[in-house]
């Protein structure tokens, strides 16, 4: 950040009086600019014994597979966001479930949350950032071709946790970037 977006004025990275990490801050208006994490939000569509993936048709990734996430908007709800994903880019309705993964990645300053849903019906078509759209069993997932880390490791504790009989809430922290981000660690 080099302005700052209150009053136009050059920013300075510094500490401010009362903080204990550097900030953009603007000498001029006084205004403190933070840089927070994103949430990339999104959902498990279940039906029956499959999943529903979708493969991407926009970078990064393109070509590869992953579950119906994206960035959540301001003045949306994180359930709210899981849902738009869905219908945003597989077409598909669905019963939101219970938050399933909570994935910090803080050296690309995002945490990742997926929810399990059960799709209403198979009434869905790919979204403008979809190639294709299909149904997975745990034995046909393309798992070297799943487009991020955070999904791969998502619906590694899906299928654990079905086989298991009972579903329960994950969270993990990928502190070091991947040797290799395409393939699941």
């Amino acid at each position: 950040m080099n302005f700052c977006s209150v009053c136009g004025a050059p920013v300075a990275l510094k500490v401010p009086a009362g903080d204990s990490l550097p900030r953009h801050v603007c000498d001029s208006c006084g205004a403190i600019h933070y840089r927070n994490p994103r949430l990339v939000v999104g959902a498990i569509p279940e039906w029956e014994d499959s999943i529903l993936l979708c493969r991407r048709a926009i970078e990064p990734r393109y070509g590869k597979w992953t579950l119906p996430a994206g960035f959540m908007e301001n003045g949306e709800t994180v359930a709210g966001a899981a849902m738009r994903e869905t219908l945003e880019e597989a077409c598909a309705r669905i019963e939101l479930g219970d938050m399933y993964t909570l994935i910090s990645v803080p050296h690309i300053h995002q945490v990742h949350v997926v929810y399990r849903s059960r799709l209403l019906d198979l009434d869905f078509a790919p979204g403008v950032e979809t190639l294709e759209l299909r149904l997975f069993r745990e034995d046909e997932v393309p798992w070297d071709e799943i487009a991020f880390r955070t999904i791969g490791i998502t619906l590694k504790h899906y299928f654990a946790d079905r086989r298991a009989g009972q579903f329960r809430f994950h969270t993990e922290d990928l502190t070091v970037a991947p040797r290799h981000p395409t393939r699941i660690a």
